[in-house]
């Protein structure tokens, strides 16, 4: 029998990125791109490799495109680092595993460092398939957190929980990440909020951003940890559009929640560096009358327009400069 197990990417609506310091954020899950992981028994543990894992390139330029766009590792080192937490989650709790083998075959449509959370998608996807094939019971709650760990603790990755939160919930949700809670529960509080609520939203993206996962947020992380005021204070700022964007969302207001994401990118856009590539895709949706924020680190926009008129436009500009704009696919 061959298990299938898919994890799609992810899209911040609000709140990001106070979610890496105890902060609040709304994320939606964009099943228009996804990972998929096919494993099935067989006599020794095997993971079939990618073309990126392969090493194998037609010159020293398509090396250096694949570096720029993978890092010097590629997907290998998440199917890995997923394997051995699984495991030894297991091995904390006294599961004992079944004494059998598989092959495991990855894929992936998530576009590359562009903050939609492809990494994070292929180590949720690789989780769910080793719970099918060892039929082993993971609480909902504590998943994201175990994905988590597969990215900070073996990869060093830099990430928080809002990824991998709403890679295992699907659909729309409000997330709280008080501190005290999290110590205490080892997650945060999480609530659903329907998708149909949610006004007419799009997402824009160029690939040609890609960068390697958690550069980006690093020195954000030095200064809050040493405690800058300013970063401290508008990453709180930040957290709290989350909480109000919510109440917008159930009350149907859509001009708010258009501020709202506006104010999001402002706020953020006080306290890091925005390259001049990232704000040309913010100006050009701002400029069709849409609002506008990054979905995670950056290389992707996110935001809501009003009409079919306004989304046409959309398409015109970003097309003029390299970017592509999809309806994300949430239910």
């Amino acid at each position: 029998m061959i298990i299938e197990s898919r994890a799609y990417a992810r899209a911040g609506l609000l709140g990001n990125p106070s979610d890496g310091y105890f902060g609040k954020t709304i994320s939606i899950i964009v099943r228009n791109f996804g990972a998929h992981i096919s494993l099935y028994e067989s006599p020794e543990l095997k993971i079939e490799l990618q073309e990126e894992d392969k090493h194998v390139y037609r010159n020293v330029y398509q090396l250096v495109d694949s570096v720029n766009l993978t890092g010097y590792y590629g997907g290998e080192r998440l199917v890995k680092a997923a394997i051995k937490k699984f495991t030894e989650y297991c091995g904390t709790r006294s599961i004992k595993l079944s004494r059998k083998n598989f092959t495991l075959r990855y894929r992936s449509s998530i576009p590359r460092q562009v903050g939609l959370a492809g990494s994070s998608a292929i180590i949720t996807a690789t989780v769910k398939a080793l719970m099918q094939f060892y039929r082993v019971e993971i609480p909902l709650e504590i998943l994201p957190g175990l994905v988590l760990s597969a990215e900070v603790d073996e990869l060093h990755i830099n990430a928080g929980l809002q990824d991998r939160v709403i890679q295992c919930y699907e659909g729309c949700v409000y997330m709280n990440f008080d501190k005290g809670y999290l110590e205490e529960k080892k997650h945060g509080i999480y609530e659903r909020i329907d998708p149909r609520l949610l006004p007419k939203l799009y997402i824009a993206y160029k690939t040609e951003l890609g960068k390697v996962s958690g550069t980006v947020l690093n020195d954000i992380r030095s200064r809050f940890y040493k405690g800058e005021a300013k970063v401290i204070n508008t990453l709180n700022d930040i957290a709290g559009l989350a909480e109000s964007g919510k109440e917008a969302i159930l009350n149907k207001d859509k001009k708010v929640l258009h501020e709202l994401i506006n104010k999001n990118f402002d706020l953020r856009a006080n306290i890091m560096n925005i390259s001049s590539s990232n704000w040309e895709l913010v100006n050009t949706a701002r400029e069709c009358g849409a609002s506008a924020k990054f979905t995670g680190s950056g290389g992707s926009i996110i935001g809501t327009y009003a009409d079919d008129e306004m989304l046409k436009r959309l398409v015109i500009k970003m097309k003029r400069i390299n970017a592509r704009v999809i309806k994300p696919i949430i239910l």
